[in-house]
């Protein structure tokens, strides 16, 4: 007997799903999310320093409707639970703030990440559909390696606990890659000249090696992101508010921190010069920043490319 049960094919109800939002598409929202935030931001008093509503929580819960394959005359759905969403949520929050405060930083993104993706999450974020964004990237940037996931009865559970530069920053593609010529002074040496792209490769041999520049493969990204946990904790004291790259100056944004006794990532960015901190597990998970959060240690660092006006 065949199983009224069905098969689902995440890349294809995921776009089903996606695409049946098309139609709210041709009615514009009053305020983006990142203008309402910037509002709350200027009417804010010291007594009230948090956002009016959650943004992005932690976690969520996915429903897919499958009628397609399903024997049954009643719509089959299947829930997708999502846990340890922080490892994706503080870069997705940033990912936001810098593509809605910067026009042109869309349609560069666009050429690595697709432009159907830079379109649909910023549209899912600014329609509040907060889970929806965290499947867009979950099914759409990440492999299935990178997340474990198992069913219990009719719904699917994805566990994204891990290391968000696993999880996020391996997924942009060639966004960020860099390449550097070495050339060794022994003239015996079997790799004399080599070309490493993203990594620099050591190699022991009685000459010394001399490296190039490292530039960037497809030109200056709008955006960096500086892993910090390869850093160690006496070399934190001094952080650059800004970076000079391949001739380009490049301005700190955003920063992604993490509570080692929680293994719980959050995220502070700045908007029109004020820092806010990010925490989905927090039932006020948006909040103005008068001081630096304690007791968090720093993950990285997130710079944006300087206008150049």
């Amino acid at each position: 007997m065949e199983s009224r049960f069905c098969v689902l094919n995440d890349t294809e109800d995921l776009q089903t799903q996606i695409s049946n939002t098309d139609i709210d598409l041709h009615f514009e929202r009053s305020k983006t999310l990142f203008e309402e935030i910037r509002a709350s931001i200027n009417n804010s008093d010291k007594e009230d320093r948090s956002f009016w509503r959650p943004v992005l929580p932690w976690g969520g819960v996915f429903t897919i409707k499958a009628g397609r394959k399903a024997i049954s005359c009643t719509p089959l759905y299947v829930k997708i639970s999502l846990k340890n969403t922080c490892t994706i949520d503080g870069f997705l929050m940033i990912l936001y703030v810098i593509l809605r405060d910067n026009h042109g930083f869309p349609r560069e993104l666009a050429v690595f990440l697709g432009k159907h993706f830079v379109e649909h999450f910023l549209y899912l974020m600014d329609s509040c559909d907060y889970t929806t964004v965290k499947i867009l990237w979950i099914w759409g940037r990440m492999s299935k390696r990178q997340y474990r996931s198992e069913i219990h009865q009719a719904a699917l559970e994805i566990d994204l606990f891990g290391n968000e530069h696993e999880n996020f920053t391996e997924n942009l593609e060639n966004l960020m890659s860099t390449m550097q010529e070495s050339l060794c002074t022994n003239w015996s040496c079997p790799s004399r000249f080599q070309e490493f792209i993203k990594t620099t490769i050591k190699i022991r041999c009685d000459g010394l090696r001399e490296f190039s520049q490292r530039v960037f493969c497809h030109g200056a990204p709008p955006f960096v992101i500086l892993n910090m946990q390869q850093w160690k904790s006496e070399e934190l004291s001094y952080v650059p508010y800004h970076l000079a790259l391949c001739q380009h100056r490049y301005l700190l944004e955003g920063a992604t921190l993490f509570n080692r006794e929680e293994h719980h990532y959050s995220a502070a960015f700045q908007i029109d010069g004020c820092w806010m901190h990010y925490d989905g597990l927090r039932s006020d998970n948006l909040i103005l920043l008068h001081k630096p959060p304690e007791l968090l240690l720093l993950s990285s660092l997130v710079y944006i490319r300087a206008s150049d006006k």
